[in-house]
């Protein structure tokens, strides 16, 4: 169980490691809290539907088995965006259809397939935290450089309180060499790749063990 949670970091990382739910994270990643946000939503969805999922996984037939997962991930998704929406419009505002769009993330369909269908409830429970905390890290670290770079600080609101900012800090050795085109689609792809080449050499290099 506990190596279930910890491969949802690195080896089987949702972005860097099976490249699932890219268009989010390459779209609303262009700050933290844009990704802490999403990061949320997804993995409160990951978990209710995994439990979901392997609690009517002896009473569901497999013929229709996938129909009746993608209704359970709907209905979830439909009631994290409204209550996103009713507490917090401005992280609303910004996630915009890609909130929407969690309903089709394949990461969800995929652990409901492939882990929670074939696993008891608290095992399901557990892997949709790994995973969800995975695809939550890897969009931070996608957010963290976007902004960094095309902005030279970071900014953190409170989400039920747009006025209220939490953290914040700017570079000032970094103004002078801001890069707005990391705020762009190009940004994004260009932060994807270097992470997901340092990702895949992690996975690949020999442990210890392998290399005596």
């Amino acid at each position: 169980m506990w190596n279930n949670f910890k491969n949802g970091f690195i080896k089987e990382n949702p972005v860097f490691g099976l490249y699932l739910g890219l268009c989010s994270s390459l779209a609303i990643s262009t700050s933290v809290n844009n990704a802490i946000g999403m990061g949320a939503c997804v993995t409160i969805v990951l978990i209710l539907s995994n439990c979901i999922v392997s609690l009517i996984r002896k009473i569901t037939p497999s013929e229709i088995r996938i129909p009746v997962y993608i209704v359970v991930i709907a209905s979830l998704v439909t009631v994290v965006e409204m209550v996103v929406h009713a507490f917090m419009s401005e992280l609303y505002t910004s996630l915009g259809v890609f909130l929407s769009l969690i309903v089709v993330n394949c990461i969800i369909l995929g652990r409901a397939e492939a882990f929670a269908s074939k696993n008891g409830v608290v095992a399901s429970a557990v892997d949709g935290l790994g995973m969800g905390l995975g695809y939550t890290f890897a969009l931070l670290l996608i957010s963290v450089v976007r902004e960094l770079v095309s902005t030279a600080g970071i900014t953190i609101v409170n989400p039920f309180n747009s006025t209220q900012v939490l953290f914040s800090f700017t570079i000032g050795a970094l103004e002078p060499f801001k890069i707005s085109l990391f705020s762009s689609s190009v940004g994004a792809f260009l932060t994807f790749a270097c992470f997901a080449a340092f990702f895949a050499w992690l996975k690949n290099k020999p442990n210890k063990k392998e290399a005596k």
